[in-house]
């Protein structure tokens, strides 16, 4: 089964082309499904009954896992299945009629506008790491970048005489967003007095780099934005979308389209951009609650 589950996970990298974070994902969700029932003397993927794929979804909700967990485990289960049928490595889609528990969608961490322009104003801008922080907070901010397209970002992607950087998304998606005068000018300081030091004699084309001058990773950017969220006395907890939530919230308190939203954040689904709607719902009414006197 585990060769199977190398073939599949080839097929979503070369003909599917999803993100290498994707992939993973699946591929942490079959092994545990393959290591549960194999556990059960099943080594023959033909043995695999549909009882036995809804014994393994109980077992996780036994475990307390989320009901979001279990439908991403379902899917990546049923994605597995049909791409056995497909490719005619198994006979019976059996995974196929099963149903995933309904999807309890939490609503994300949102900065203040008043939270965001502390935590903007953390770094010090005295010291080269100063400066590189507030370049990078600042456009993530701007623009509603992920985190890793945050990390792979090249000069080539950046257009500072027009305004706009051109990233790549999900699925290799490309897409551009416009930035604004202070994140602009935030990077031309990176660019012009950090980023020459940090690459020194070095060859190295992404934007934001690391003391010794190459890309910057993920787990440094989130330890930078957890470190400068404690300097501006933060009280809520930061999470790798927090500046991303911010950016797509206030976007919408102020009257943005939804769609237009949508394509600056590059979801496939509008249903995703749309728990954002949801968040200032949910903090109208607590306005409410707080001041209306007869709430």
């Amino acid at each position: 089964m585990k060769k199977l589950l190398d073939e599949f996970l080839s097929y979503l990298s070369v003909e599917r082309g999803l993100s290498k974070n994707t992939i993973s994902s699946y591929k942490t969700d079959l092994i545990h499904f393959i290591s549960h029932i194999e556990a059960k003397g099943i080594k023959d993927i033909e043995r695999i009954q549909r009882d036995e794929i809804t014994s393994y979804l109980l077992s996780l909700k036994d475990k307390g896992i989320s009901s979001n967990s279990i439908s991403r485990a379902l899917v990546a289960i049923k994605m597995f299945y049909k791409f056995l049928v497909q490719e005619h490595l198994t006979k019976e889609d059996v995974a196929g009629v099963l149903e995933s528990p309904r999807l309890v969608r939490s609503l994300p961490n949102v900065l203040g506008i008043a939270e965001v322009d502390r935590l903007i104003a953390a770094p010090d801008v005295r010291d080269w790491i100063g400066i590189r922080d507030k370049a990078a907070i600042e456009l993530m901010y701007a623009t509603g970048m992920r985190v890793s397209e945050m990390v792979e970002l090249t000069i080539d992607g950046l257009n500072l005489d027009v305004g706009f950087i051109k990233c790549i998304g999900k699925g290799n998606k490309e897409r551009i967003v416009p930035l604004g005068k202070n994140a602009k000018d935030a990077i031309m300081r990176y660019m012009e007095r950090v980023r020459p030091r940090l690459l020194k004699d070095k060859q190295d084309a992404h934007l934001f780099l690391s003391r010794l001058g190459k890309k910057i990773s993920r787990q440094s950017f989130w330890k930078m934005i957890k470190r400068n969220a404690k300097m501006a006395r933060i009280k809520k907890e930061i999470a790798p979308h927090t500046l991303r939530h911010s950016f797509a919230t206030h976007l919408l308190e102020r009257g943005a389209d939804l769609r237009v939203v949508q394509e600056m954040l590059g979801h496939a689904d509008i249903s995703t951009t749309q728990i954002y709607t949801h968040i200032n719902k949910e903090r109208l009414k607590s306005i409410h609650k707080q001041f209306h006197p007869r709430a």
